[in-house]
């Protein structure tokens, strides 16, 4: 394909690609013409997201999902801030689906990738504030004053001293044209933006009045738990379900493309009688492989010298000048999402048209994927978006709603099917496995000279395309999808490297002479973005080299990343930061810092993690971690963010690990599969760097710095430098 003069960036982009994100952007047009809000009687809906009420309400309608990440509140405040009107008095609801709420970014409806709030900054402000600009010309009209001698304040136009609401103005503002371009308020006079305030769901989760997916009841509801294969992939051969027919309370058992569902009159009672199902599966070529073999797989297609490969500078050249060298290889295993809610969907269907209740990172996928398998027009179909109880990417895979639509069908009944949490470890998606290879040198100076990165592992994009495709082209037959897929994962074995794969690790520092290596390697197991994707193992291997480089030139952790670091100020920034902020502790004897530094989702974190080790036992007692992340909408959410993120990251670091066992997963639930408890929880200081910038991600980018920070800590405490996850001294 030497003809072809395109960058990895230009395909990405032309395709509609995100590389390293949740979704794709193959996207059929849903032919939406009608207004995205249909406001009520007295009621104005001058966008897609600001409904003004007749009693003065202000409806926001919310573009994107609530998985815990803050965006219910977060994007409610750009609201508040230029509609002049308290953030408690704002109603938010989930938008239903239309083409005003795609994310502008992927090209479909779905949240992900830390980008909501980046995305959004600006076009939110700008609807509020033209909002706001369109009922001060109203009110300007009705009560026969110039505009410029009205104001607002909290729902009201101020005129005169006397404060009038909003919906007093409804009827004359229907009549004008919406203004646009209208001047947002500068950051000196925001009431609500910046400021730390209570967030608008907390009282709703706390009582537990907030609706999630796994909350919906209604009265014609029947419950469905599918058996699955045990190895991704496998297909039915027979089953016996004869003493699952017996049992009381079961309506259905149903053969579905993924397995066979039992329907019951309750949760548990399908549950029972699931597991008495006696199936013989047709088994992949995956159950031919198991973790060590995957491995073995992966070092071998790295050393061989296979796959794509991106250069800048001349990594010989790089090599000749530097004074030391080292060369590493790292291993990252598969890890499992474990939302605190297990994925579930409930599906009514009606006629020609079908209702789908549930929390989603995708309801425009989801959506398509009901119509498809209920054989209905997309437009028949409603989507009932609710709070989700974590998502973590696993909220962007949607097969539960093809199941529950499937079973629905097949039983003519409304269907709530729930994955249970062993459902969900062993037939779920999964982060993908890596062995990663890094060849560095530095000069005298104490300046990286060369980096040479490689790293082997599925590719996350085709996995993705696989199945988001059938709910983004709901009428497009499966063999045409099937070939969009095959030609997806061509293009990424051969020609164009996955960014989810390798995203990070080439990044951040002044590296002059670069080179990134990419080996695909498809085992067979579904993979799915998973918190912080590629970042949250690209930074373990790049940051645990890049503390043993700082040794090799006599430098401490701080200064060699410094000196590696000019031409990136925003992460040389939150460095800095920790440093600053370690003058304040005390470290006990027998503790250890470890440092670490990583640039994600447009974001620039920086950690520092206090550990002692005894008896071989790695504890964690401290982090604290600097994060600049633009403009600050809320700082509680983005310190709750961090915090979230680094427990997530620490369970990961100490514990994760899924095993692959002849094409099975080994673990099933908790209790092995590990999570970090409150009694190993580190305490965790966050400092917020000031910045003039956008906003940008905080769901995940505190996330990638943990693991490799306490690795560097522990070689400091045992002089043993881990290089495979989970960390584990032997």
């Amino acid at each position: 394909m030497s003809g072809i003069q395109l960058t990895r960036r230009g395909f990405l982009q032309a395709t509609g690609i995100v590389g390293g994100g949740l979704l794709i952007g193959y996207v059929a047009t849903s032919g939406t013409h009608t207004p995205a809000v249909m406001p009520g009687a007295g009621a104005i809906a001058p966008n897609a997201f600001i409904q003004l009420t007749a009693d003065n309400r202000v409806i926001f309608y919310s573009p994107r999902d609530e998985m815990g990440q803050g965006i219910y509140m977060g994007l409610a405040t750009l609201i508040a801030e230029e509609l002049d009107i308290p953030l408690k008095d704002i109603q938010v609801e989930f938008a239903s689906v239309h083409d005003d709420y795609k994310h502008p970014e992927y090209g479909v409806q779905g949240t992900g990738g830390s980008s909501s709030m980046r995305v959004h900054y600006l076009p939110l402000r700008q609807a509020a504030a033209d909002t706001r600009a369109l009922l001060l010309a109203a009110a300007a009209i009705d009560l026969g004053v110039s505009r410029d001698s009205l104001t607002t304040e909290d729902g009201y136009i101020l005129s005169n001293g006397t404060g009038l609401p909003y919906s007093d103005f409804i009827g004359t503002a229907q009549t004008l044209e919406l203004p646009t371009e209208t001047a947002l308020k500068p950051k000196a006079d925001f009431k609500y933006i910046g400021s730390d305030i209570a967030r608008n769901d907390a009282l709703a989760k706390s009582t537990g009045t907030a609706t999630y997916g796994v909350d919906v009841d209604l009265p014609d509801l029947y419950y469905a738990i599918v058996s699955r294969s045990p190895v991704a992939g496998g297909r039915v051969k027979s089953v016996n379900d004869s003493v699952a027919r017996s049992m009381a309370g079961v309506t259905d058992i149903v053969q579905i493309d993924s397995g066979v569902a039992v329907v019951a009159e309750s949760f548990w009672k399908a549950k029972k009688a699931a597991a008495t199902l006696d199936i013989s599966w047709d088994l992949p070529e995956l159950a031919k492989f198991s973790s060590a073999q995957i491995k073995a797989d992966y070092q071998d297609a790295l050393n061989s010298g296979a796959g794509d490969t991106e250069i800048s500078g001349s990594i010989e050249d790089g090599m000749l000048s530097a004074a030391h060298q080292i060369d590493r290889e790292f291993w990252t295993p598969y890890l499992a999402h474990t939302p605190m809610e297990p994925v579930n969907a409930v599906v009514r269907i009606t006629g020609d048209q079908a209702e789908l209740w549930a929390g989603t990172q995708s309801p425009g996928v989801a959506r398509g994927l009901v119509a498809r398998h209920a054989d209905v027009q997309v437009d028949k179909v409603t989507v009932n978006s609710l709070f989700s109880g974590g998502g973590f990417g696993r909220r962007g895979q949607l097969s539960h709603v093809a199941e529950a639509t499937q079973v629905a069908v097949a039983t003519n009944k409304t269907i709530k099917l729930v994955w249970t949490r062993e459902n969900d470890v062993q037939n779920g998606w999964f982060r993908q496995a890596s062995v990663m290879q890094i060849n560095a040198g530095i000069d005298e100076r104490g300046l990286v000279t060369a980096w040479d990165a490689a790293r082997a592992g599925g590719d996350l994009t085709p996995h993705t395309v696989a199945s988001v495709l059938p709910g983004a082209l709901p009428s497009v037959p499966k063999g045409i999808n099937d070939l969009l897929v095959d030609a997806t994962e061509s293009i990424f074995d051969g020609w164009v490297i996955d960014g989810g794969g390798v995203e990070g690790l080439v990044d951040d520092y002044d590296f002059p002479n670069k080179q990134l290596r990419h080996a695909s390697v498809n085992h067979g197991l579904p993979l799915a973005a998973w918190r912080s994707v590629g970042h949250s193992f690209t930074a373990f291997a790049k940051e645990t080299v890049m503390d043993e480089l700082a040794e090799q030139a006599g430098l401490d952790a701080f200064e060699f990343r410094r000196r590696n670091l000019q031409g990136n100020p925003r992460l040389l920034g939150a460095l800095q930061a920790v440093q600053k902020g370690l003058e304040n502790w005390d470290i006990p004897e027998g503790h250890h810092i470890g440092v670490s530094a990583h640039g994600s989702f447009h974001s620039y974190a920086a950690q520092a993690a206090e550990v002692s080790v005894e008896n071989n036992q790695i504890r964690v007692h401290r982090v604290l971690c600097a994060i600049d992340c633009g403009q600050v909408v809320n700082p509680d959410i983005v310190r709750g963010q961090m915090e979230g993120s680094i427990m997530y990251g620490l369970t990961a670091a100490l514990y994760g690990d899924i095993e692959i066992e002849n094409g099975a997963v080994k673990e099933s639930n908790f209790h092995d599969y590990k999570m970090l408890r409150i009694s190993e929880a580190p305490e965790v200081e966050v400092l917020i760097v000031e910045s003039e910038e956008a906003p940008s991600g905080v769901g995940e980018p505190g996330l990638p710095p943990v693991a490799p920070a306490v690795a560097n800590a522990v070689y400091r405490a045992t002089g043993v430098r881990l290089s495979s996850m989970p960390l584990v001294l032997v």
